[in-house]
């Protein structure tokens, strides 16, 4: 969809708080490579038929094998991203990447076998898809990330709150893209920012959740369900009034979840400074400088 831009050098434009929604953005790791590796085995459908019935499974065989290894791999890669995205991570459950590699090299391996009829050369195809495709995608996350010291029974509490959370933003988003305008999805987007910075600040601190607990669960569901009955309505309508009422309704949002965000941080530091002014005072008496 077209979308028009605008900013402080555009004619009659201001400048666009769009921008923001690209702070801290990082380049996805799930691209063209991923789309080849469901693109390449698809020659084997060819290969499949004319040659028997022996070659038509074992080629049917190795394009599944494939075909399921790059679904393994890009969802191993976006795994990846949302443990890279947090400070406070557990590893994936499931080693998706490891997966796919080992079922990159066994496609592989049965597609030789149908060629060549022989185990010396699937073997070495096998060994060699494993091994490039490792060194492609890499590995999985093996270890956690940022959980020492840290009482793992809050942390999976924050987890699934946070986990949650996600699946409402995710269906905000759902919901916008069908009221087919890219300034109110840029809007959302922006909403979205500020609740993730939420999410980031209740990781770092899980005793934050508690004084967080509603803007994870009540008010993005209810955030939710108003946006999938906005764009609902002015897909249809293209009523100026709903819109307006939505995007205040927005505004109030990111502003009060940018509040809470900023007292949890004060409370943070608040902590901090009573730690140090404790340990100092301690040391005093124990007549340290």
């Amino acid at each position: 969809m077209a979308q028009k831009f605008g900013g402080k050098f555009s004619p009659g434009g201001t400048q666009s708080p769009q921008s923001e929604t690209f702070q801290g953005a990082r380049r996805s790791r799930v691209g063209g490579r991923i789309n080849l590796l469901f693109i390449a085995p698809m020659p084997l459908i060819w290969q499949a038929f004319g040659n028997g019935p022996s070659a038509l499974i074992l080629n049917l065989a190795a394009l599944g094998t494939l075909l399921l290894a790059a679904w393994l791999t890009r969802e191993g890669l976006l795994a990846q991203e949302a443990y890279d995205a947090r400070k406070v991570a557990r590893r994936p459950a499931v080693p998706r990447k490891i997966l796919g590699s080992v079922l990159t090299g066994a496609g592989l391996a049965i597609a030789g076998f149908a060629a060549t009829g022989d185990i010396i050369a699937p073997a070495i195809y096998a060994i060699v898809g494993t091994a490039l495709h490792s060194m492609a995608f890499g590995i999985d996350p093996m270890r956690n990330k940022g959980l020492e010291g840290i009482d793992l029974f809050q942390t999976d509490r924050v987890a699934r709150a946070v986990d949650e959370a996600e699946e409402h933003l995710r269906a905000m988003s759902d919901a916008i893209s069908r009221a087919g305008e890219r300034t109110l999805e840029g809007r959302v987007e922006r909403f979205q920012q500020a609740a993730r910075a939420l999410f980031r600040t209740v990781e770092n601190d899980p005793r934050d959740l508690t004084a967080a607990r509603r803007y994870l669960g009540v008010y993005l569901l209810g955030a939710r369900d108003a946006t999938i009955k906005f764009a609902d309505i002015y897909a249809r309508t293209r009523d100026a009034d709903a819109r307006a009422d939505f995007e205040s309704l927005l505004d109030d949002l990111e502003e009060n979840f940018a509040t809470r965000n900023q007292k949890l941080l004060l409370d943070d530091r608040s902590d901090l400074t009573i730690e140090i002014d404790v340990l100092r005072e301690r040391l005093q008496r124990e007549g340290v400088r």
